[in-house]
């Protein structure tokens, strides 16, 4: 937009006006309680100033399971009346955990719900606060007070997202258009909460050409309480697009529903390799690396070039033993079955360095929350190796939350809560075939889930885990904001303190621990998290399965970090969302749709990011399992090089991503973030990151194709190819 008018400088807060709207980047700040602060003529004066981008624990606060107010003081000029007789809009971004918001003394919003209220506490932690006002609130002219009073349980909390906005209302703000699959067919609802008129169009095309095959648009009327209804038959591959352009609004409503799709090939009956070219474990700690080689079973396994120690089940395929000499030792990895035979070159790195590739696996939050029980994850385990993903590389079967009994041994030992009977059981038999066994803790005195942390045990929990076998630890900042006061401080090193304490006694134990860091990507951990010996180190806040938090966290919280990714130090984005999600027992198909999914699992491939599954997989569909097992957009993934992508091009909405490969190759991602179909040039895309080729390699479709051609990118989909 377009900047006019001028910066206000007699108010408290940072405001500039814009053509549309005014922003407002800072407010006055205060922990506790008290219902005068949502008066307008309250002094507030001695409040210290705070930024709406960074929650208050960024800002030196610890404030958790506890009030705050948030006032922010702004003038509204009276030359942006003109076109607000009807609505103003207060749009406050995302606020952690729950919000109540008062304009000038009089309510206009809440989000949530808080301890103490009816319904119990609800968090609403992601959703934007978009508030509709009417403009005989709001004093044209001179200072207006919004004020918000937010609820946190645990930290961080409060605003995070950036500047408010007092602006114009969107189509959006009154009006939804959603759709779905159901009976064959796609069902849309388009409801409104004012009368208005606009044009409905539907297109069906092929999903896989972009062919147009349908086009068809209606006028309509839109009455509140009266929904309207679009019912389209849907067979094939055939991707339904609905489009409302409203007559007295600027923006419109959109969405698109697609039958799953397929593009990978079927894997030959034959077998193939598929799985990391190098693993690295420590001199004298238990290897326990897989073989994944996929092709129809039975097969038979062999490996030249052991070292001394390491042995083959050449049944199972898995290696196992321990090497106490430090080197690096060539291997071929070997397999037969009655389809013909198959092997590949390898290298097994003894040495100070884990980690080498993102590890890929399974994790049990996003699917199972607090419900997980040993039942729950044996089922996913078994499915791993009997449904094929372990013959992609996919190893490490996670424990998240609610492991842990409610209160320690008499002697401060730790143990597993009922719903973990064994968990040395469960451990060895993972190693036996093959697989890795995770858990979860924190550096305070509780989890986020309320459990049993690791605070003033953390030697002994380290021996403990490393007594049922434990091979990935994701250590949870979350509890350790109840006991750690940031006003104190807010130093880098004080970010570091537990994670360095924890490092210490992992080392100490005799076999190899992978230290994920679930930091939420505070203090920037990207800078440090290798410092601490951390081999990841998450890098934001939770995802979800919506296309905001995914492409958000891809596209924006990525941006810059591509410098500190490497072997044995990855950032993580957080787990997959496809696949069933729900965190808990509600189970449910991820809300992305099958474009949106190909880019999930392309953009975490390109950044080399941690794969680990979020869906239970003993309930995978053949969709899903053709997204997680291409063994070309894996190999990218795990490619030995180690380079996380970067982005070369962000031009209407088409995003270029890009990395370098160790075979000398270049992985290259062709996003369209915009709300419809977009063709591409194809040799014009490569152009513009200086790449040339005749020909490039589809990663997705798994053949070759040529670049002076267009193609069409799908809204919310990728186009994935290697420059060869």
């Amino acid at each position: 937009m377009k900047r006019i008018l001028f910066v206000l400088g007699l108010t408290l807060c940072c405001v500039a006006v814009w053509a549309q709207g005014v922003s407002v980047e800072t407010a006055r700040f205060q922990v506790g309680d008290n219902p005068a602060w949502s008066n307008p003529s309250f002094d507030d004066s001695a409040w210290p100033v705070f930024t709406l981008d960074k929650d208050w624990n960024e800002q030196g606060v610890r404030n958790p399971d506890n009030f705050a107010w948030y006032r922010l003081h702004v003038v509204i000029p009276a030359e942006l009346k003109e076109g607000y007789s009807k609505d103003v809009l207060l749009d406050l971004g995302p606020i952690d955990d729950t919000d109540e918001t008062w304009l000038n003394g009089v309510m206009v919003g809440k989000t949530g719900s808080n301890p103490g209220d009816p319904e119990g506490y609800n968090c609403r932690w992601s959703e934007p606060r978009r508030y509709i006002v009417d403009p005989s609130l709001i004093r044209w002219g001179q200072e207006n007070v919004i004020a918000v009073r937010v609820y946190n349980a645990g930290d961080p909390g409060g605003f995070f997202r950036g500047p408010a906005w007092i602006g114009k209302p969107l189509l959006g703000d009154y009006a939804t258009l959603s759709a779905a699959r159901e009976d064959g067919k796609v069902k849309a609802v388009l409801e409104t909460r004012l009368k208005t008129r606009g044009t409905v169009t539907v297109i069906k095309e092929d999903v896989l050409s972009g062919e147009q095959l349908e086009k068809n648009s209606r006028k309509v009327t839109l009455t509140p309480q009266k929904p309207y209804r679009v019912s389209v038959p849907m067979e094939g591959r055939v991707r339904v697009q609905i489009v409302y352009a409203d007559d007295n609004f600027e923006d419109g409503l959109e969405t698109s529903v697609c039958n799953p799709y397929i593009l990978t090939p079927p894997a030959p009956a034959a077998p193939r390799y598929n799985g990391p070219l190098v693993f690295g474990v420590r001199p004298g700690s238990p290897v326990i690396f897989r073989l994944a080689f996929s092709g129809e079973r039975p097969m038979k396994f062999a490996v030249e070039g052991l070292p001394e120690g390491v042995v083959l089940d050449a049944d199972k395929g898995v290696l196992s033993g321990s090497c106490q000499t430090v080197g690096e030792y060539p291997l071929v990895l070997k397999a037969t079955n009655d389809k013909g035979s198959a092997q590949a070159a390898f290298t097994l790195k003894v040495g100070p360095q884990i980690g080498l590739t993102p590890p890929m696996g399974w994790n049990s939050w996003n699917c199972w929350g607090l419900s997980v029980s040993q039942e729950k994850v044996m089922a996913s385990a078994a499915a791993l190796i009997n449904r094929g993903l372990a013959d992609y590389g996919y190893s490490y079967i996670n424990i998240d939350d609610a492991w842990e009994a409610e209160e320690r041994n008499p002697d401060g030992t730790i143990s597993p809560n009922e719903k973990f009977p064994d968990m040395k059981a469960l451990g060895d038999w993972l190693h036996s075939n093959g697989l890795k066994l995770g858990i979860y803790s924190s550096p305070g005195d509780r989890t986020c889930g309320g459990y049993l942390g690791s605070l003033d045990h953390e030697e002994q929990d380290a021996k403990t885990w490393a007594s049922w076998g434990v091979d990935y630890l994701k250590y949870d900042w979350c509890g350790y904001s109840k006991v750690f006061d940031p006003s104190k401080d807010h130093s880098t090193a004080a970010s570091m303190r537990p994670y360095v304490k924890m490092q210490q006694y992992l080392r100490e134990q005799p076999r190899d621990i992978f230290y994920s860091l679930c930091q939420y990507g505070n203090a920037k951990v990207w800078e440090w998290g290798a410092f601490v010996d951390a081999n990841s180190w998450r890098t934001t806040g939770d995802i979800q399965d919506n296309w905001e938090s995914m492409s958000g966290i891809g596209f924006s919280n990525q941006l810059e970090l591509y410098p500190y990714a490497g072997p044995g130090h990855w950032n993580d984005p957080d787990m997959l969302v496809v696949g069933k999600v729900g965190w808990s027992n509600n189970l449910r198909d991820s809300r992305l749709t099958p474009d949106e999914q190909y880019t999930h699992i392309s953009l975490w491939s390109l950044q080399a990011a941690n794969l680990l599954i979020g869906c239970p997989i003993d309930q995978l569909d053949d969709f899903t399992f053709n997204l997680l097992c291409n063994n070309e957009v894996n190999a990218v993934n795990q490619d030995i090089l180690g380079q996380q992508a970067h982005e070369d091009v962000n031009e209407d909405g088409i995003r270029i991503w890009s990395r370098d490969l160790y075979d000398g190759g270049k992985a290259v991602g062709i996003f369209n973030l915009n709300g419809a179909s977009v063709p591409v040039q194809l040799d014009g895309a490569l152009e513009k990151i200086g790449l040339k080729a005749d020909t490039v390699r589809d990663l997705w479709r798994q053949k070759d194709i040529p670049t002076a051609a267009q193609y069409k990118v799908p809204s919310h989909g990728v186009l994935y190819i290697k420059v060869k």
